[in-house]
């Protein structure tokens, strides 16, 4: 039972490659065909080779773009603080001499108030002595 089956299974397994073995003819339109579809195969890649350069270009663009706005940014906080110290330059100085006019007064008054006592008590009252 066994080798009738093991038989079998042989004679099928054989049977089924010799029946796949058959070879296909090759014909000239058949070769035609491959041709073409060569070729279109390299106007496709042409065609994605022009994409890439296409899109290497915009990428170039980009990093140019982004580069312009980077040092546009620079600039213009560059600016800003050159700005702000030139703006406060004069308000500073104002303040400084202000400063400078409020010690003489100040000294005044004192020595004023050595004088006159009306004065000392004046400025008692505005601990300024």
């Amino acid at each position: 039972m066994k080798k009738l089956l093991i038989i079998i299974l042989a004679i099928f397994i054989l049977g089924t490659s010799v029946s796949f073995a058959k070879e296909i003819p090759f014909t000239q339109e058949d070769r035609e065909r491959l041709i073409r579809v060569e070729e279109g195969l390299k106007a496709v890649n042409q065609r994605i080779d022009s994409l890439d350069k296409r899109i290497d270009n915009l990428k170039n663009l980009m990093y140019i773009l982004i580069s312009v706005i980077f040092a546009q940014t620079i600039g213009v906080v560059g600016f800003v603080i050159w700005d702000r110290r030139t703006a406060l330059q004069p308000a500073i100085r104002k303040n400084k001499e202000l400063e400078e006019r409020q010690d003489r007064v100040e000294k005044a008054l004192r020595e004023l108030a050595k004088v006159d006592s009306r004065i000392a008590e004046i400025l008692k009252n505005a601990g300024l002595l």
